[in-house]
C-alpha cells in the first residue's frame, strides 16, 4: 500500500487514526488538517505514530520561532536578496503540480553571504517553500485531486568552484535539513540539467544532508533532457530556454517575470565593509570550548535581543534555559530554546532576538567545541527588552 488516502492497509489506517488523537492539542496550529498532509508525516517515519509525533511537533516550534504563518504575507527579503538569489516558480507539470527552477550557474554565494545574514537566507527559502505549499493546496482545490508536492529543476549549467565555497556549501546545507525536516514528502522529483564533470564533486559535499528517499527522486538528465521535461511538462508550461512553449508577459523566452537569474552581487551591498557595529563586549573562546552568558528574567513577555561578530572563522550560537538554580549546567542538561548552529559571524554580524515565554534564567551560548584547532575572538551586545506593560509595572514599584 502506498500510504496514502485511498490507499492504506488496515495498520496504517489504525496508525493514522491514533496519529491524529496524539496530534489534537497542534491541529490548530497546523497549515492543514487533513489526512492527506498527516500522512504525509507517517510516511516520513514508515508509519512509526511516535516518531511522526516528535517530529511534527518539533515542526510546530519551527513554525513558531521562525514566525513561518507571516513570513508569507508580512516579511520582505533584503533588496539584495530579491535582486540576487537565483530560483523561481514557473508552470505546473503535466499532474498540476507547481514547478520550481534553480538557476546555479548566476549564482553568486559569496557575494550574497557577504551582503546579507544567513537567517535571512533561511527566511527566503522557507517562504518560498511555503508559497510553494499554499500553490499545491490551491490546485488541489482547482484540479479537485490532491496535489501535495512540487517538481523542482536544477539547472546546473555554469557550475563552478565558486560554488563550492565552504561558507556557502554549509549554508546550503542548513536549506537542505531545514526542508527535510518540515517538509516531508514535498518533493516529488527533481531533475538535474546541464550537469558539467564537477557536479559529482559538489554533490558528494551537500548529499549526507538528504535522506536516501530524496535522493531516489534525483534524476540526472543528459543531452535528451528537453525531450524528458517534455515528458513529464507540457511545452506550453514549460519555457521556450527549456524546451517548451512558455514566454512571460514581456515574450522572454527564459521567463525572467517569475524565474531570477541572479547575477553577481555589486561590492556596494557588502555588509563587511560598510557595517560599523559597537559591540559592548568581547571575549576569546579557546579551542574545544564554550561562554556562557547568563539572563535572569523575571517575567513572560521579556524579549532577549543579541547581535555578534566573531574574527576569523565561525562560531556556534544558541540559547538554553536553565533546569536548575545555581551553578554552571552544560547544554545537554538544559532546555535548548533556540537550536545551536554554526553562523558564519565572520562574513556577516549576525543578530536575533527572542521572546521568552516564560520566567527563568535563560543562557546564551557560544560554541567553540568543535573547533580542535583555533580560538575564536567574539564580539557581542545582548540586551533584555521589556514590554510597555512591564515598564510600567517596574515604574509603579519604584514610587
Amino acid at each position: 500500500m502506498s500510504g496514502r488516502v485511498g490507499d492504506l492497509s488496515p495498520k496504517q489506517e489504525e496508525a493514522l487514526a491514533q496519529f491524529r488523537e496524539r496530534i489534537e492539542d497542534i491541529l490548530p496550529q497546523l497549515p492543514s488538517h487533513q489526512d492527506h498532509f498527516l500522512l504525509r508525516w507517517l510516511r516520513a517515519r514508515s508509519f512509526n505514530v511516535q516518531k511522526a509525533e516528535t517530529m511534527l511537533r518539533k515542526h510546530v516550534d519551527f513554525r513558531k520561532h521562525m514566525k513561518v504563518d507571516s513570513l508569507v504575507t508580512d516579511w520582505q527579503p533584503p533588496e539584495v536578496i530579491q535582486r540576487y538569489l537565483a530560483g523561481g516558480m514557473c508552470g505546473y507539470d503535466k499532474e498540476g503540480s507547481p514547478i520550481w527552477y534553480d538557476v546555479i550557474g548566476p549564482l553568486d554565494p559569496k557575494g550574497l553571504l557577504l551582503s546579507a545574514s544567513k537567517q535571512d537566507f533561511l527566511r527566503c527559502k522557507i517562504r518560498d517553500t511555503e508559497t510553494l505549499q499554499r500553490e499545491c493546496r490551491l490546485q488541489s482545490q482547482k484540479l479537485g485531486k490532491n496535489v501535495e508536492s512540487i517538481t523542482l529543476i536544477y539547472d546546473c549549467e555554469g557550475l563552478g568552484l565558486k560554488h563550492l565555497w565552504k561558507p556557502a556549501i554549509e549554508a546550503y546545507g542548513e536549506v537542505l535539513t531545514m526542508f527535510e525536516e518540515n517538509y516531508p514528502e514535498g518533493l516529488k522529483r527533481l531533475f538535474l540539467i546541464k550537469a558539467p564533470k564537477l557536479f559529482p564533486v559538489a554533490y558528494n559535499l551537500v548529499k549526507h544532508f538528504l535522506c536516501e528517499d530524496t535522493r531516489r527522486k534525483i534524476i540526472i538528465l543528459g543531452a535528451n533532457w528537453q525531450e524528458v521535461l517534455r515528458k513529464y511538462i507540457d511545452p506550453e508550461q514549460l519555457p521556450v530556454a527549456y524546451g517548451g512553449t512558455l514566454t512571460d508577459p514581456d515574450g522572454d523566452p527564459s521567463c525572467r517575470t517569475w524565474i531570477n537569474y541572479g547575477g553577481d552581487v555589486p561590492s556596494s551591498y557588502y555588509l563587511q565593509d560598510s557595517l560599523k557595529t559597537q559591540y559592548e563586549q568581547n571575549v576569546t573562546i579557546s579551542r574545544g570550548s564554550s561562554h556562557q552568558l547568563e539572563y535572569e528574567i523575571l517575567s513572560p513577555g521579556c524579549v532577549l535581543r543579541w547581535q555578534f561578530a566573531s574574527d576569523g572563522a565561525d562560531i556556534g550560537f544558541g540559547v538554553f534555559m536553565k533546569t536548575k538554580i545555581g551553578g554552571r549546567q552544560k547544554a545537554g542538561e538544559m532546555q535548548e530554546v533556540v537550536p545551536s548552529q554554526r553562523y558564519n559571524a565572520h562574513l556577516v554580524p549576525e543578530d536575533g532576538s527572542l521572546t521568552c515565554a516564560e520566567a527563568g534564567v535563560y543562557v546564551l551560548r557560544f560554541d567553540n567545541t568543535y573547533s580542535v584547532l583555533h580560538s575564536k575572538r567574539v564580539s557581542f551586545t545582548v540586551e533584555v527588552l521589556l514590554s510597555d506593560s512591564q515598564l510600567q509595572s517596574g515604574k509603579n514599584r519604584d514610587r
